[in-house]
């Protein structure tokens, strides 16, 4: 019995071995066949350039010059060879085909690509396809620091020179993200239809007004609307309301997370008194009806007045403006998504995954880089808001806003 257990273990180990030669084998065929695609591309290009081999050519035109080393991209690392040079009265011309091969774009982008799904830099070199008997290079902790600093910066300038003009817009959210010492400012659009769309991001120590006064600020130079009113969704910070109705004045339609008055006013009060005020909002919040809701709100602020001013004040400021989707009139799933800042919050979830290894974020250039890094990989998951099929009613509504108290541009902001 042993002994056919270890002829069977033998068997196995024999074809592991095999299939691991094959493996080799089948990689070292595709490399030898890549590397000679290369080589033959190279050839027509140095043909371009000087004419068949052993032609008669003019002194004064470009001639064969041997070969040096060099290096190509291929499969997310730098691969050494020997490429063809050419001359031209004495001075060495450049080969069109070996430079547009040689491009460092590919490299950025798997680099980008590798580091959001969770590749850290250390590990870059073990997540690439061995090539056997290939030289490689830029594969190192430090190269791929390099190009990964180079794409997320040009992923950050993109995103915050992007026009806005041309889309109808109907909403905006707006929440501030933590990384280290910085707090960074998002804001994530909606178009009428419900589709999402990254608009900016702004940098500070604090959510303060400033800081979101130059947000706001440079979403109107990049061609957000000022003449019309556009609903804005914030998490509740007072700083944020007061940017808003600075910049936009009556047109801004302010909505306060429900979800965040609700903690702020249960973190006021004792343990034993959070349940009771905490069914109170959620029934108020869940009603249809908007004077009903806020006479709820009204009810339960004035019975926390005496014995918890603190709660009743946190209550009482902004009551109204989390009221603000009940008051257009919105419904059911719509209603829901846009009475919270919960759909921001998810993108920033993805954010904090994908920024989740930085142990010292050392400025807020580094900062903004990888939060910019964060956006990008979770607009890839970006769907429709929840209840976009109601969008109708909440761009009616705004119209109606519109006709109501017509506003004419407002001057950009400084």
């Amino acid at each position: 019995m042993k002994k056919d257990r270890r002829s069977e273990v033998g068997r196995e180990a024999a074809a592991s071995f095999e299939r691991g030669k094959m493996r080799d084998q089948l990689m070292e065929l595709i490399v030898g066949a890549g590397v000679k695609a290369i080589e033959g591309v190279l050839a027509e290009s140095v043909t371009a350039l000087c004419g068949a081999r052993y032609g008669r050519r003019a002194a004064e035109e470009p001639r064969r010059w041997g070969r040096q080393p060099g290096e190509l991209v291929l499969g997310g690392r730098k691969a050494r060879i020997q490429r063809p040079r050419v001359r031209q009265a004495g001075k060495e011309v450049d080969i069109p085909a070996y430079w547009a091969l040689q491009a460092a774009d590919p490299l950025q982008e798997r680099a980008l690509e590798q580091m959001l799904v969770g590749v850290s830099t250390r590990q870059y070199r073990r997540s690439l396809e061995e090539f056997p008997g290939l030289e490689t290079a830029s594969t190192s902790k430090s190269a791929v620091s390099r190009r990964f600093v180079a794409a997320t910066a040009e992923r950050l300038e993109a995103l915050t020179e992007k026009s806005l003009q041309g889309v109808d817009w109907a909403a905006v959210m707006l929440d501030g993200l933590r990384f280290g010492d910085h707090v960074i400012l998002v804001a994530l659009g909606i178009d009428a239809g419900g589709r999402k769309h990254l608009l900016g991001l702004r940098e500070g120590s604090t959510e303060n007004a400033t800081v979101c006064k130059e947000l706001l600020g440079d979403l109107v130079e990049r061609g957000f609307p000022t003449d019309r009113h556009s609903l804005f969704v914030i998490d509740g910070a007072k700083a944020l309301a007061k940017a808003l109705r600075e910049v936009f004045g009556a047109r801004a339609v302010i909505q306060r997370c429900q979800v965040h008055k609700t903690r702020n006013v249960l973190d006021q009060l004792p343990k034993h008194k959070r349940a009771h005020a905490a069914k109170a909002l959620s029934q108020a919040y869940r009603q249809a009806d908007h004077d009903l809701a806020r006479q709820q709100l009204h009810n339960l602020e004035r019975a926390l007045a005496k014995d918890h001013p603190g709660a009743a004040a946190s209550l009482r400021e902004g009551l109204e403006e989390t009221l603000t989707v009940k008051r257009l009139a919105l419904t059911g799933a719509l209603e829901r998504s846009l009475s919270t800042t919960n759909p921001i919050e998810s993108t920033n979830s993805v954010i904090r995954r994908v920024s989740g290894r930085v142990k010292r974020c050392r400025n807020g250039e580094m900062a903004l880089r990888w939060v910019a890094a964060g956006l990008i990989e979770a607009a890839r998951g970006f769907k429709r808001l929840k209840g976009y099929r109601a969008m109708p009613t909440l761009v009616g509504a705004l119209h109606a806003l519109d006709r109501e108290n017509p506003v004419t541009p407002m001057r950009k902001a400084s």
